[in-house]
């Protein structure tokens, strides 16, 4: 019976911890190897003050993807979703800005449609609902409050 020797299996330990960590950073970096596991989904919001690319996507409070990016076109933001495969979205979801708490981060709520047809893998959500703009809104409420005390 043959013994191992000291540098074979010191190689074959560095070996196997070379190993773990690459696969520990790629699941760690959130990296996909191979097949994707999303599919794209588009939507255009007059508003999307905050959300920033990598924020969640969540469909009854379950996070189903994430934000990929944010364009501008024709004055309107332009917003690429990730959303795992096997989620089935209806023509008519709604598709909503929200913010977690009172000054939390944004992320995007999709509401169920009730339609029988299925957004296609790259289609667009055409039913959506911007943030709310608080700081507006606070502006509008003081100036409004204080023009009215006169």
């Amino acid at each position: 019976m043959r013994r191992l020797n000291p540098e074979t299996a010191v190689g074959l330990f560095l070996l196997a911890g070379a190993a773990c960590l690459a696969f520990l950073s790629l699941r760690l970096g959130k990296l996909e190897i191979g097949g994707s596991a999303y599919v794209p989904v588009v939507a255009e919001f007059r508003s999307v003050a905050g959300l920033k690319p990598g924020a969640g996507v969540e469909i009854a409070g379950v996070e189903v993807g994430k934000i990929g990016s944010i364009t501008i076109r024709d004055y309107k933001a332009v917003v690429e979703m990730r959303i795992r495969k096997g989620i089935a979205l209806q023509e008519d979801a709604i598709a909503s800005v929200r913010t977690r708490g009172l000054i939390g981060d944004r992320y995007v709520s999709i509401s169920p449609g009730s339609s029988d047809r299925l957004i296609p893998p790259g289609g667009r959500l055409r039913e959506t609902e911007s943030a709310v703009d608080l700081e507006g809104l606070l502006g509008q409420f003081i100036h409004g409050s204080a023009g009215s005390a006169k």
